[in-house]
């Protein structure tokens, strides 16, 4: 009797990754014993299987307390971008 095994169907998916960061990446995956293929799909899974709470937790738009503070700015609306996040987003652009 034959067992059957049927792998999951797996998408063929480039990226591009810089120098520095394919070759930290396949120094991690040598250590570990794994392709650098296996290593992007656990750290994909990984951040998908995340809480949202805490993929969000850094970011102050999520925490309206700090917003409602004395000290927020009174254009808020009309700056918010530049107000939550900082200067370097301007116009959509960091």
């Amino acid at each position: 009797m034959y067992a059957s095994f049927t792998a999951p169907y797996m998408h063929r998916t480039t990226i591009l990754l810089s120098q520095e960061l394919r070759r930290e990446a396949e120094i991690i995956a040598r250590r570990r014993g794994i392709t650098l293929s296996e290593l992007i799909r656990r750290q994909l899974n990984a951040a998908i299987k995340e809480p949202k709470s805490r993929q969000r937790s850094g970011d102050p738009l999520f925490h309206p307390a700090q917003l409602m503070s004395a000290d927020c700015p009174s254009d808020l609306a009309q700056n918010h971008d530049e107000d939550l996040y900082g200067a370097t987003v301007k116009n959509g652009r960091e």
